[in-house]
């Protein structure tokens, strides 16, 4: 059994910043990066599917999303974190220091640790419909803030209703010549105020009571297949860019029994990153349902390493 004073669980800019900051303060985290085989707990996090970034700090030139976390985990490693792909599959809080199992263990945890970041992420609900894997991060994003500047003067498409979905298409029509709203009723979710908002612009058009059932293009997006939810009639969006708008689920399956959690499933937080336990924190987009930027899940991952080591420091641990 291997015993760590800070296990981090994640592998994206929130988990492999606090690797950083633990591994620099002498602390030697342990880092659970995931599975490669996981759509939950992939090593990366969602950065892995992300083309180029042109808006984290310290890269006029963009750089991609494997690249840039390729970097951050080899600083992690260059400073003595013990990075492990692997999965936690359960912790146990009701001892100290606290346990934790992985995919490979039976009955028996294989690490225990005082101090636990969790920095598990979240994922975007997607539509499950073909061309939408092969597609995503080839004019199909779920991040409008991230991507939007790469579809200037192109007809795009935003699926949702709620206000995620008006923000983003909003926010899209800063860039874009017309963003089409595909939504499956005939009215929206979204507050009072976002509609407004929405119809009263002008590049903003709704096509209403349609499903989507295809992304069409081979190498790029080409268009969107869709079917009228009322008459089954189907038609072609014609659109170079899509983007997914439908929700967010936060990785809490392996903490959502062991911490407290707000509505939408997040964990909360606070003072900082403090959850409702004793010793374990939660950094990035587990924790965080309004910014979902990779720039401020590094920099809650900063605050969670520097919560943690100044706990232990408290606890005399």
């Amino acid at each position: 059994m291997t015993h760590t004073r800070v296990l981090i669980i994640g592998s994206g800019p929130a988990g492999l910043t606090a690797a950083i900051y633990t591994a620099r303060a002498q602390l030697q985290p342990v880092v659970i990066e995931g599975e490669p085989s996981s759509t939950t707990d992939q090593p990366g996090g969602q950065l892995m599917l992300t083309t180029e970034i042109e808006n984290f700090p310290g890269f006029p030139e963009a750089i991609t999303g494997p690249e840039l976390m390729t970097r951050m985990r080899a600083q992690a490693v260059r400073f003595g974190a013990d990075l492990r792909t692997t999965k936690v599959t359960k912790i146990d809080a009701s001892v100290r220091p606290f346990r934790a199992w992985v995919t490979e263990d039976g009955e028996e945890p294989s690490l225990t640790a005082d101090a636990v970041i969790v920095a598990t992420g979240a994922r975007s609900l997607m539509m499950g419909v073909p061309g939408e894997d092969r597609l995503l991060s080839h004019g199909l994003s779920t991040c409008a803030t991230c991507d939007g500047f790469f579809f200037r003067g192109q007809d795009i498409a935003v699926i949702g209703g709620g206000d995620s979905a008006m923000e983003e298409a909003l926010f899209l029509t800063r860039f874009a010549s017309s963003v089409t709203v595909v939504h499956r009723r005939d009215t929206l979710r979204a507050s009072k105020i976002m509609q407004e908002r929405a119809f009263a612009n002008e590049k903003i058009r709704f096509v209403w009571n349609a499903q989507a059932t295809e992304v069409l293009g081979e190498d790029r997006v080409a268009g969107l297949a869709l079917r009228d939810t009322v008459t089954g009639e189907e038609s072609v969006l014609n659109v170079t860019g899509i983007f997914v708008a439908i929700g967010h689920v936060p990785n809490t399956t392996v903490v959502s029994d062991v911490v407290d959690m707000v509505d939408g499933g997040y964990v909360r937080t606070g003072p900082g990153s403090y959850t409702s336990i004793d010793g374990i924190f939660a950094a990035g987009d587990v924790q965080d349902h309004v910014y979902r930027q990779a720039i401020t899940s590094a920099g809650s991952g900063c605050v969670a390493a520097i919560d943690a080591e100044r706990w232990l420091e408290a606890q005399g641990l």
